[in-house]
């Protein structure tokens, strides 16, 4: 089994859009309630890196909102995505299983 190719932020974006679609803003919030924070500017690279790596999808949608033309993005998952996604999971998985569990740690 290698080593995961996704880093933490990776995993946690990819692992919002199993749940499906999500517009940036979504995901962004999903992020927070983990303790990540992204500028703007930080959070849509971080997602363009995810699609230039085939990841996901991106789309613009667009609505009005009281007169107002909205342009919001939206991810969708890749099935290369999914599988980075699964590779991660059972890697950490073993990893854990393999050395005992997390509470065996001589520091807990």
């Amino acid at each position: 089994m290698s080593v995961p190719k996704l880093t933490h932020l990776q995993f946690l974006v990819i692992g919002v859009l199993l749940r499906g679609d999500c517009s940036g803003r979504v995901v962004r919030a999903e992020l927070e309630a983990f303790g990540v924070r992204k500028s703007g500017p930080a959070f849509y690279q971080l997602m363009a890196r995810l699609e230039d790596a085939g990841w996901l999808e991106g789309r613009y949608e667009q609505e009005v909102v009281e007169g107002q033309i909205i342009r919001e993005r939206f991810y969708t998952l890749r099935p290369p995505g999914l599988e980075a996604w699964n590779a991660s999971r059972d890697f950490y998985a073993k990893a854990i299983a393999d050395l005992g569990g997390l509470g065996d740690f001589a520091g807990a």
